[in-house]
């Protein structure tokens, strides 16, 4: 019989209802059953596209003597950590503090009340019937060790990543940057690009910013290290060279052997970052990579109601990547072009992927030489290359497709409306703009209850309030449309929208904004999000737009909670600069300053698209428009065309051209 995870709509709960362990969803009834029974607590987190999860359920979850353990002795609880991040938070955190590790599956024992005695992550079979039979002695032997290890845990828990209040600093300088990058650079691999080691994440947010702090500093070394990266990581097996998107990671140093599965949040920050790097140095390469990004996601991750879906598995048919790789005799199906296909992917009779015998298609340096032996330009490759790829995706189209998560995340949805929003600030495709129309319009709709986020759209078992991520990265997202269409709508949209985050999540006693709202179910500790990682932290993508809405609305208050927010993190930012890429970003606009571009009259939209296809401005916001009530705006607006540049308050004259607005940059920053 199924368990009640039968009643869940999350694909990752619903994988586990089979199982013959009992899994209860996290709620109020399961809660209650441990308490009233007096039963240690499984919590069991993981996502539907999780490799490691299949496996310990395969061998752990669907073993009738494991689940009877489980059953006899505790109450079990399955998590999607991407419907729960609240709690998937506090319990890694436990985990690590255990263990100084973490990941998924995460797999913690707690007391009937919720504080964890117990954790880690992947467990074999008769590790994990051990520690479920050794813990469940101990509960009944020695309680008060478990309450007195759990006191001493939940307080470590409560404290981890608590910042006191600093004094903000009169400015921030060059050296402070410069203390940043330098440890930075001490861990760049010049060999394979990214960093030296191995598994190897994209990590967007860093690069994002190592290429805007090269650009301002004029650190070429940085900059060049940026694009050798950008170009192996494109040209790695983690690039899905056949139907466009990126794998969430390769577990190899040389960007070869993805972990196949595919996340919105990747690659809707990849096409943003790969859009800024074009602006920077507009290769091809970056141009390709974008279009099929995007491609990929409207073909196989669109739903109806203009949202996105969350995720595609590593698996299908039970192997990790055998949707995506290839065997050499394949390749036959391109007939004249197999050869050339064949050697342009490095795909090889034994297999590129030793390990499975298989083919991970892939580029390297020699395939550049390839293409110039073959006699192709640039333009004549590019059309020859998108129809091999096409014949070899209508064959893989006919292959059993992984697992789709069809979950609507607030949150992943408003980094794909940016990074969309970014492409079409790029490349002026239309559709890029219309899709991440059709984004914000469903988080407007599906996503939004009297004036506040939900993480999800409601299902029929219940309502996910948004977290502060749904809050900061849709902000973000509407802030990008003003500055692409210059449609006020979308600005006040997001004004309000920080105005309820104040509300739910900032603390003024602290100077701390919270992941959770004041008003949202209590849990073991309220934690912030304080550090980056391979998505942007909640609390620096917030200060960074209340200081994007002080500008725009010349509101000191946002700016004053943003200025005290960074002041206590600042001082942590060089002890670990790639896991605070995005604070580091804020302090390279405190240092050189936000250049405020107006832009009035009847050819500001086309002024605007000018502008972004001439010159690259890392550190910039973009107003324009006829009829606006923004204050930067209000009292320039006249129907002939005028561009003014504005800083810390100060605008410059008019000019009358783009070409003189760029002069007038280039001379700021010399």
């Amino acid at each position: 019989m199924a368990n009640q995870l039968q009643n869940e709509t999350s694909p990752y709960l619903k994988q586990h209802m089979d199982n013959p362990v009992h899994w209860m969803p996290w709620g109020e009834s399961a809660l209650t059953k441990a308490k009233h029974e007096n039963k240690l607590i499984i919590i069991s987190i993981g996502y539907s596209a999780c490799h490691w999860c299949h496996v310990m359920e395969r061998e752990s979850f669907e073993n009738k003597a494991i689940a009877a353990t489980m059953n006899k002795f505790y109450v079990s609880i399955k998590i999607d950590r991407e419907e729960r991040p609240d709690i998937d938070q506090i319990y890694m955190i436990a985990v690590q503090l255990m263990t100084k590790s973490g990941g998924w599956p995460l797999n913690v024992i707690c007391l009937p009340d919720g504080r964890p005695i117990y954790g880690g992550t992947y467990f074999k079979p008769q590790d994990w019937q051990n520690i479920l039979l050794q813990i469940a002695q101990m509960w009944e032997e020695t309680p008060q060790v478990a309450l007195d290890y759990a006191s001493k845990l939940t307080a470590g828990i409560q404290q981890a990543e608590q910042l006191p209040i600093a004094e903000i600093p009169e400015q921030y300088s060059l050296k402070d940057l410069k203390s940043v990058v330098l440890p930075w650079k001490e861990h760049f691999d010049y060999r394979d690009g990214g960093y030296r080691r191995a598994p190897k994440f994209p990590l967007p947010n860093n690069w994002v910013f190592l290429l805007r702090y090269a650009t301002l500093a004029k650190d070429n070394e940085v900059l060049s290290h940026v694009h050798y990266t950008l170009q192996q990581i494109a040209n790695g097996g983690i690039y899905d060279h056949i139907g466009g998107g990126f794998c969430r990671y390769a577990v190899d140093e040389h960007w070869h052997v993805p972990h196949f599965e595919k996340m919105l949040y990747d690659n809707g920050q990849l096409i943003s970052l790969y859009s800024e790097a074009y602006q920077q140095t507009p290769s091809p390469h970056y141009k390709q990579v974008v279009k099929e990004t995007i491609a990929w996601a409207i073909r196989e991750m669109k739903a109806p109601n203009g949202g996105f879906y969350s995720a595609l598995d590593a698996d299908s048919e039970g192997v990790e990547g055998k949707f995506y790789t290839f065997k050499n005799e394949e390749f036959d199906l391109l007939g004249v072009d197999a050869t050339i296909a064949r050697n342009y992917f490095n795909i090889t009779e034994e297999g590129n992927w030793t390990e499975e015998q298989t083919n991970i298609p892939f580029v390297n340096s020699k395939n550049e030489h390839l293409v110039e032996e073959a006699g192709f330009s640039t333009d004549e490759w590019i059309q020859y290359l998108s129809e091999v790829k096409s014949k070899l995706l209508d064959y893989r189209a006919t292959r059993v497709r992984p697992g789709l998560d069809n979950k609507q995340l607030t949150s992943w949805n408003a980094l794909l409306a940016k990074g969309l929003t970014d492409a079409y600030r790029t490349f002026a495709d239309p559709e890029y703009l219309s899709t991440a129309m059709g984004i914000a319009h469903f988080i407007a709709k599906e996503c939004t209850v009297e004036g506040s986020l939900l993480h999800q759209p409601q299902d029929h078992n219940r309502s996910i309030d948004g977290f502060l991520d749904d809050y900061a990265f849709t902000i973000e997202a509407y802030i990008a449309l003003y500055e692409a269409t210059f449609d006020e709508t979308w600005l006040h949209q997001a004004q309000k929208l920080a105005d309820r985050a104040i509300e739910l999540f900032y603390d003024r006693e602290t100077a701390t904004f919270y992941y959770t709202a004041n008003n949202g179910e209590e849990l073991i500790a309220r934690k912030s999000e304080i550090m980056d990682n391979v998505i942007p932290g909640s609390s620096s993508s917030i200060v960074r737009q209340l200081y994007k809405l002080g500008l725009l609305f010349d509101e000191d208050n946002y700016t004053a909670i943003a200025d005290q927010v960074f002041a206590n993190v600042y001082p942590h930012i060089a002890s670990y600069g790639s896991a605070y890429s995005n604070w580091a970003i804020q302090l390279l606009e405190l240092h050189f300053e936000t250049n405020e571009i107006a832009l009035t009259g009847e050819n500001a939209a086309e002024w605007r698209k000018e502008l972004e296809q001439k010159l690259y401005i890392p550190n910039k916001i973009i107003l324009g428009g006829t009829n606006s009530t923004l204050p930067l705006l209000v009292n320039k607006q006249e129907f002939e065309s005028k561009a003014y540049l504005c800083r810390n308050k100060t605008c410059s004259l008019p000019q009358t051209s783009i070409a003189q607005l760029i002069e007038l940059i280039n001379d700021n920053e010399a």
